[in-house]
């Protein structure tokens, strides 16, 4: 299985997320609900730490970074630190951000996209992981350690 080029499923998986992404922006609602305001608070939290392990994550990746599920050439499998964590935890951080400013907002729309996204994102992080087990070789047992989101 080749790595480093992305394939046309790279441009699939990113263009569906990006289509979900703008979707998520618009100013849509359809249900009001009146959530409690812990709950929404709860949602702005959950936010601010989806943000910050993201951005953990992203600053471990450093230059390696990549919107696409196959691993770039020369990439070192990361296991500490946001890795620990989560297999994805850019992934995960961004569904953090997305379920809790949903909840912040109490928008059932927006929370359908977060769960839209959930699923685009299992399915992402199922093709990457066979693409980074054929690479590293020490991933399958890294699986049975981290989880593949929290």
């Amino acid at each position: 299985m080749k790595t480093g080029h992305p394939t046309l499923k790279d441009f699939v998986f990113v263009g569906l997320q990006l289509v979900l992404f703008i979707i998520y922006m618009l100013p849509l609602k359809f249900v009001e609900v009146n959530l409690p305001e812990g709950l929404q608070y709860f949602g702005l939290l959950l936010t601010s730490l989806g943000f910050i392990l993201s951005l953990v994550a992203v600053l471990q990746i450093n230059t390696k970074i990549s919107p696409f599920p196959t691993p770039k050439v020369k990439s070192t499998l990361r296991t500490t630190g946001a890795f620990k964590i989560s297999r994805h935890p850019i992934y995960t951080g961004i569904l953090a951000i997305t379920l809790g400013y949903a909840m912040f907002n109490a928008s059932v729309f927006k929370l359908l996209i977060g769960l839209s996204l959930w699923v685009l994102f299992y399915f992402k992080s199922k093709y990457e992981e066979e693409l980074l087990q054929h690479m590293f070789p020490e991933y399958k047992t890294y699986k049975t350690k981290t989880r593949r989101f929290i």
